[in-house]
């Protein structure tokens, strides 16, 4: 075990003898759970609790051999944060502002493919295979490279094909 996983683990041990201000060995189910929530009551991050009851756990399945209640210790799951998703409305707003072509073309991919903004950037017409309607992604998050249907696109304007003279230079678009 290394040493900052030692020390944690310590900690976490302190921390629920002084909760229960007597001995750890002596603990019961009850415990553990009023422990739990004393934890929540006291803004603890579910990240946060899970890696004090880790350390409760190694506790009581290896130091105290108390196997029935390492068994009981549970992790919460994160709540899975929903993504911010812009409305058809704020869309279309968006790309009014777009002063540009090169501005609304960008935009529009980026929205229509859910690419981050480096990947946009480093998009140039080598990447795309009009016949098929693919854009291939390189570099993308993870060093991994992926591929899009174009058709998929549903905000991008059928006025903007790649194909209509506009030719991309080391990840800049240029209008021709």
């Amino acid at each position: 075990m290394r040493g900052g996983t030692r020390r944690g683990h310590i900690s976490s041990c302190k921390r629920f003898a002084a909760f229960l201000k007597r001995s750890p060995d002596t603990a019961t189910l009850e415990d553990i759970r009023r422990f739990q929530l004393h934890l929540a009551e006291m803004g603890a991050s579910i990240c946060n609790r899970n890696r004090i009851m880790t350390g409760l756990r190694f506790l009581f399945r290896v130091t105290l051999r108390r196997l029935d209640l390492a068994a009981e210790i549970y992790h919460l799951g994160e709540p899975q944060k929903i993504p911010l998703v812009m409305s058809t409305d704020e869309t279309k707003r968006l790309l009014a502002v777009a002063r540009s072509l090169k501005a609304r073309l960008l935009l529009s991919l980026g929205y229509g493919c859910g690419l981050r903004a480096g990947e946009v950037v480093r998009l140039k017409v080598k990447h795309t295979d009009s016949a098929q309607k693919i854009i291939r992604i390189e570099q993308s998050k993870g060093r991994s490279r992926a591929r899009i249907q174009r058709s998929t696109i549903s905000t991008a304007p059928s006025t903007l094909p790649l194909s209509r003279g506009l030719r991309l230079r080391v990840g800049k678009i240029v209008v021709s």
